[in-house]
């Protein structure tokens, strides 16, 4: 399914009123620009830096581009705080996306606590170890440096830490000696740093699962941030805590 028939059958169009081949190659519309082109367009417009159009779409779908708005102006910063330094020096692991075409990839990061050093004001890098050499994520960051980061410290109730920034390889032999194990420095220029509420994360050590799972009756908890001032108001018409 072309990426502008995507969309359009996300908005609620019948996949009759779309027609077998009404989208062309690359989610256009046969001699006009279609609805990616247009969602292309509009997202040209739009002075966000966590939001594409297909995530604008899905805001409108459901009523949540206020919250959406709020959250990322509120939150997504471009330097790091103390709290995300401590969060990142201390941790034993981390998760990385990355994607090179239709080679899109998530993976599993560890070593001992510190081997992930922030370097500057928006800056880490990293240690690459002894792998499998099937290369997945250096690879697609040679062919394209975008990642994403997520470090969770899975307690159930620390802040989870998102990051996404451009990634190059480091190969110098000074600094690989003075690493134990590297084989290599991932080094990312981080652009966007957005830390969220740790529901749903259970607390691994303790055992005990999220407080924020839904119970059998379909309710559950209210995080924290629904309720802050920024938010409570303009939460989505159909949000089960509060949104009216």
């Amino acid at each position: 399914m072309g990426q502008g028939r995507m969309l359009r059958r996300m908005a609620g169009a019948k996949p009759d009123e779309m027609g077998p081949d009404e989208m062309g190659p690359g989610g256009t519309e046969p001699g006009g620009t279609g609805l990616a082109e247009g969602a292309r367009a509009g997202a040209e417009a739009d002075r966000s830096r966590l939001f594409h159009a297909g995530n604008r779409l899905l805001q409108d779908r459901h009523d949540g581009r206020r919250v959406a708005d709020a959250l990322e102006a509120r939150r997504r910063v471009e330097s790091f705080a103390p709290q995300h330094v401590a969060l990142i020096e201390a941790t034993p692991f981390f998760f990385v996306a990355t994607a090179a075409g239709s080679a899109v990839d998530c993976s599993f990061k560890g070593g001992p606590p510190g081997f992930v050093r922030v370097t500057g004001p928006a800056s880490l890098e990293w240690p690459d170890y002894d792998g499998n050499s099937m290369h997945l994520s250096l690879g697609n960051i040679l062919l394209s440096p975008g990642i994403g980061m997520l470090f969770i410290a899975f307690d159930g109730r620390s802040p989870r830490l998102r990051l996404r920034g451009r990634a190059s390889l480091v190969e110098d032999p000074a600094r690989l000696a003075a690493i134990p194990g590297a084989r290599r420095l991932v080094r990312v220029a981080v652009t966007d740093i957005f830390p969220n509420c740790p529901r749903y994360i259970p607390d691994l050590a303790g055992g005990e699962p999220s407080a924020y799972l839904p119970r059998p009756d379909g309710g559950s908890a209210a995080p924290e941030w629904k309720g802050r001032d920024y938010i409570r108001e303009i939460l989505p018409r159909d949000d089960p805590h509060g949104g009216g």
